[in-house]
C-alpha cells in the first residue's frame, strides 16, 4: 500500500470547524466519541458498512482520537500514476481529531501521528491501495488547532474489486491507529 502525509495550512486550504453543520442542517457533526450509538445514523455507514467498525474503533473510549466527518465514493476517474493499480477506485475520507486539548493544538503531535501512520501503512502487505494523511487547520470554537484528513483509496478493475481493496486497507488503517493508541 502506498502511504504518505502532507501539510495544508495555507490561507486558501481547507479548514474544519467543530462542531459543524450544513447550511440547511440536513447534514451535521455527530459526537461519536460520547454517543457511539449515533454511528448508525450516518448515511455513509449504510452505503459502506465496513466504515462502521473503523469509526467505532477510532471513537472508542480507549482511543485518544475522535472523528468529525466522513464520506465514501466510487470513481472510474483514476489519476496519472494510479492506473498501475486498476481502472477504478473506491475511496473514502475521515477527518480525525485528537480528543485532548493539549494534542488538538499541537502541530508536532499531528505531524508525528501522520508520519507514523504513513510509515506503518507503507509496511502493509502489497494491496492496490493508497492512503494519505493531510494535516489541516481546525477551529474548536474560536481557538485554532489542527486535524488530519485521512484519504483512502482501493483500486481494481471494477467496483467490487476496488471496494474489496479499500476494505482491506481500511482494516489495516484501523489496526495501525489502534497500535499507535496503545
Amino acid at each position: 500500500m502506498d502511504a504518505d502525509y502532507s501539510v495544508e495550512l495555507g490561507p486558501d486550504d481547507a479548514v474544519l470547524e467543530v462542531p459543524w453543520s450544513s447550511p440547511d442542517d440536513s447534514v451535521r457533526y455527530h459526537d461519536l466519541k460520547r454517543h457511539p450509538e449515533l454511528v448508525d445514523q450516518l448515511p455513509e455507514v449504510h452505503a459502506a458498512p465496513e466504515l462502521r467498525d473503523f469509526l467505532l474503533a477510532i471513537n472508542s473510549s480507549q482511543a485518544p482520537f475522535e472523528t468529525a466527518k466522513c464520506d465514501t465514493w466510487f470513481s472510474d476517474d483514476v489519476e496519472t500514476g494510479e492506473e498501475i493499480y486498476g481502472s477504478c477506485k473506491f475511496s473514502s475520507y475521515v477527518d480525525i481529531l485528537f480528543s485532548s486539548d493539549a494534542q488538538r493544538f499541537s502541530f508536532p503531535a499531528h505531524e508525528t501521528l501522520a508520519r507514523h501512520l504513513a510509515e506503518l501503512l507503507a509496511q502493509a502487505p502489497e494491496i492496490p491501495a493508497s492512503a494519505e494523511f493531510i494535516i489541516r487547520r481546525c477551529y474548536y470554537g474560536v481557538a485554532a488547532g489542527f486535524y488530519i484528513s485521512f484519504y483512502l483509496a482501493g483500486f481494481g478493475e471494477d467496483e467490487a474489486s476496488a471496494r474489496r481493496a479499500w476494505a482491506t486497507a481500511l482494516q489495516y488503517s484501523k489496526e495501525s491507529l489502534s497500535c499507535l493508541s496503545a
